[in-house]
């Protein structure tokens, strides 16, 4: 018999499952939830781990096939380092296989790839073993189908395209190309600035967006508006989002950042970030407002990097033309 004081809530589970659920029960569910949604709401500039990312896997011209992997740093601030070994490694083919030591905050693509090892099938797995602040995450690569990735994917993934969409123009773009001219000495001292010069080349696709064109459309429009109330022309750069995937601004730029290596870098002049800052007036193709700067006519750009601690440092310079990247290292060794 039921208890008349205490109301049960009757919850269809299936089609033959029926369970009594204490109200109270159910309310202290809802309130788990809600604490985990605000939890997942809140965002922090340090203290948080790094997940890794299987992004894909390619095939190249040659036939020979890769496994694409990124990463999530949690925090808005924090650059973490993990260095090679039980904390950052991969269950097949040793521990190394040119994965970063030093990562950068949020959400980074395409950030390297590893060759599928001979002999592997779609139910094999190569797994990428990160642990940091105390957490564990792994990343699952495989050969299904449903993961091949070409430069119209990444051209999508990275904010480029909104979803399932393409055009000739960008089906027909072409990684940039750079070059990093021979460095005077491989080591350097702490606090002695060394000078990298990059070279990039570039096909012009796909054509940064004019957004003062954009603007002025919008301006046009509302004067020829017939309705009565006065509407003042909007940057679209700040309109809410309106497609699913981020959105990043197109243009050929350069950006240099740590690859490998535990001390603090200083680049001058300050460089253009290579991840994912949505924030109004970052400096990142992913921000509202942002515009690529212009290149010198011979693509060529110097760069000083000066070092705060010694070892040995793998600086990576990358060429982006807002959809497709290309990237070359730098091995520095710093001493005292």
């Amino acid at each position: 018999m039921k208890n008349s004081t205490t109301p049960e809530l009757f919850v269809s589970c299936s089609k033959y499952l029926r369970v009594s659920v204490s109200p109270w029960l159910l309310l202290s569910v809802f309130s788990a939830f809600s604490v985990v949604s605000v939890a997942q709401s809140l965002t922090y500039t340090k203290g948080q781990n790094i997940a890794p990312a299987y992004e894909g896997w390619e095939q190249g011209a040659d036939g020979t096939r890769y496994f694409l992997f990124g990463y999530m740093n949690r925090n808005w601030e924090e650059e973490i380092d993990v260095p090679i070994g039980p904390d950052n490694t991969f269950n097949v083919g040793g521990a190394d296989q040119g994965q970063p030591t030093h990562f950068l905050p949020r959400r980074n693509r395409f950030v390297f790839r590893v060759n599928v090892p001979n002999g592997f099938g779609e139910k094999d797995e190569l797994i990428w073993t990160l642990t940091s602040h105390g957490k564990t995450e792994k990343a699952y690569a495989t050969l299904r189908y449903d993961y091949v990735v070409d430069d119209v994917v990444k051209a999508s993934e990275t904010g480029a395209l909104g979803a399932g969409t393409s055009s000739p123009e960008v089906r027909a773009n072409k990684p940039p190309t750079v070059r990093i001219q021979e460095v005077a000495s491989r080591s350097v001292r702490v606090g002695e600035p060394v000078t990298l010069v990059s070279e990039v080349k570039d096909d012009g696709i796909p054509k940064p967006r004019d957004l003062s064109r954009v603007a002025a459309a919008q301006a046009r429009a509302a004067e020829q508006s017939t309705t009565t109330t006065a509407t003042s022309p909007r940057n679209p750069a700040m309109s809410p989002p309106t497609r699913i995937t981020v959105g990043k601004s197109r243009g050929l730029h350069v950006s240099w950042f740590v690859y490998r290596g535990a001390g603090r870098v200083t680049f001058d002049p300050p460089q253009v970030k290579a991840w994912e800052d949505t924030r109004a007036g970052a400096n990142s193709p992913w921000a509202p407002l942002w515009a690529a700067p212009k290149l010198p006519a011979d693509g060529k750009q110097p760069v000083q990097v000066t070092f705060s601690e010694p070892g040995t440092y793998v600086l990576r310079c990358r060429a982006d033309d807002g959809a497709l990247v290309a990237d070359e290292d730098v091995t520095i060794v710093v001493i005292r």
